[in-house]
């Protein structure tokens, strides 16, 4: 199931089209019956959870809290139980990713599905602390966008 809090007012999304997107992710990575909750809010919000959890006062567009944090890029997540069905959550500020987009003069559409598909990456393992881990992240995210293009 996915699971969408949107808890700011500025942006407007479509959640109906957020949930389709997420599920196209999930389905190609293979995790088409796996849970994703995701949290919209400000950047006065995320900067709490950034302080928090990674010792930056300032906003971000996206944090990922993996519920599996042993899981490896390309290995399956193995259930055992209903709860191992849970990737993770996603934190979003919309105002960061709004703000993102226009600089980097691509539509927010485009911005939030691209932060999509890398904090799902996220959840099921990727990362980008080492070169060779972002280069390995990044093919698998150019794979996913190029697919939901389709």
């Amino acid at each position: 199931m996915i699971t969408i809090k949107n808890r700011q007012r500025n942006i407007k999304i479509d959640e109906n089209q957020i949930k389709k997107i997420v599920q196209k992710i999930l389905n190609f990575l293979h995790y088409n019956n796996f849970d994703v909750g995701i949290w919209f809010t400000t950047n006065r919000t995320i900067t709490r959870y950034n302080k928090k959890y990674r010792k930056k006062n300032k906003p971000t567009d996206i944090l990922s809290f993996p519920f599996h944090e042993s899981a490896s890029p390309g290995k399956q997540i193995e259930v055992q139980t209903e709860d191992d069905r849970n990737l993770g959550d996603l934190i979003i500020s919309l105002e960061y990713v709004k703000r993102n987009a226009e600089q980097l003069a691509i539509s927010f559409d485009k911005h939030l599905q691209a932060l999509l598909v890398h904090g799902i990456c996220h959840l099921v393992g990727y990362n980008h602390l080492a070169d060779e881990d972002y280069e390995k992240m990044r093919h698998k995210e150019l794979q996913i966008l190029k697919k939901l293009q389709d």
